[in-house]
């Protein structure tokens, strides 16, 4: 072991596109999904415990209320993973400072889970490659593999198959934040119900947001921004239409709910527009904080050891 401790920071993600295939046999949707880590970031540190304490989690940060401390945390979860995979011990102390939102749609639990992976790793000197990490994430969420990763990359089966993309350029985002979350599954079953009866098609990668991303194009890559599960989502939280409707009227160059939502994430043309969004978003009364961010990120990676 190197170190007493370290220090993942994690990014926040957007979906670019994200795309649902019919339900399957097995209670899961077929997605292809593009992520991009935007520069939103928990930071995960995990130091050795006292010994017999076990995992220990605590939480701080802007965006710590309503997250589980116990083990239905998804750190946790990867923390009992790694300590059985890797017989590690468990006796660890986990902290985690949050800035991404809960149950926004930008895979703040998942991004605490990969910085869980990622620091155990250094940690106990296990030498892990990326692939391995991401395919350990797999095993624990969907979007954790992406978190590993970073970066823009287009996911496949239930997103968890991470594919790196070519792209150009950096983007700003304006992020109108919910106060209350979405509940995932909730956000899926009203997918299947407004299509019920509809032949739904396998999903596909746009050709099209491809093409933005490898030109560097904001604005064409504004127009390509497409989300199967905005529906679902504005059906259960009509105010995202309202808010959808402020960023058009403010010039975003594409708005678009993020996953499952509630965070409605605009692509903005530089730092002055996003500034003039954010005053617009922050006085429309339809949403209950605004932040800024800029993408890609890196994915999860050490920051310190101590």
């Amino acid at each position: 072991m190197r170190s007493r401790g370290v220090t993942a920071r994690v990014p926040g993600k957007v979906n670019l596109q994200l795309s649902v295939g019919p339900l399957g046999d097995d209670g899961y949707h077929e997605v292809t999904t593009v992520f991009q880590a935007i520069s939103l970031f928990d930071d995960v540190s995990i130091s050795t415990g006292e010994s017999g304490s076990g995992i220990i989690l605590s939480i701080t940060g802007q965006t710590s209320g309503g997250v589980p401390a116990d083990n239905s945390n998804l750190a946790v979860k990867a923390a009992e993973l790694m300590v059985k995979k890797y017989e590690l011990s468990n006796d660890l102390a986990i902290k985690l400072k949050k800035e991404i939102p809960v149950a926004g749609g930008m895979a703040g639990g998942s991004a605490d889970a990969a910085g869980v992976i990622v620091c155990l790793d250094s940690l106990f000197d296990l030498g892990l490659s990326r692939d391995v990490m991401e395919s350990i994430g797999s095993q624990i969420g969907a979007d954790v593999p992406f978190s590993i990763s970073g970066g823009v990359a287009i996911g496949t089966g239930r997103g968890d198959q991470i594919t790196p993309a070519l792209y150009k350029g950096n983007y700003n985002w304006v992020l109108a934040l919910s106060g209350q979350g979405l509940s995932t599954p909730s956000v899926y079953q009203e997918c299947d119900r407004l299509r019920e009866g509809l032949s739904i098609a396998a999903p596909v990668v746009s050709e099209q947001l491809m093409q933005a991303l490898r030109a560097g194009d904001a604005k064409a890559l504004g127009k390509a921004l497409t989300n199967e599960l905005q529906p679902a989502a504005c059906s259960l939280r009509p105010a995202l239409r309202l808010v959808l409707d402020v960023g058009v009227d403010y010039g975003a160059l594409g708005g678009i709910v993020s996953g499952s939502g509630p965070t409605v994430a605009f692509l903005v043309s530089d730092d002055d527009h996003a500034m003039d969004l954010t005053v617009a978003l922050s006085g429309s009364g339809v949403v209950s904080s605004v932040v800024r961010a800029n993408g890609p990120a890196h994915g999860a990676r050490i920051i310190e050891s101590f």
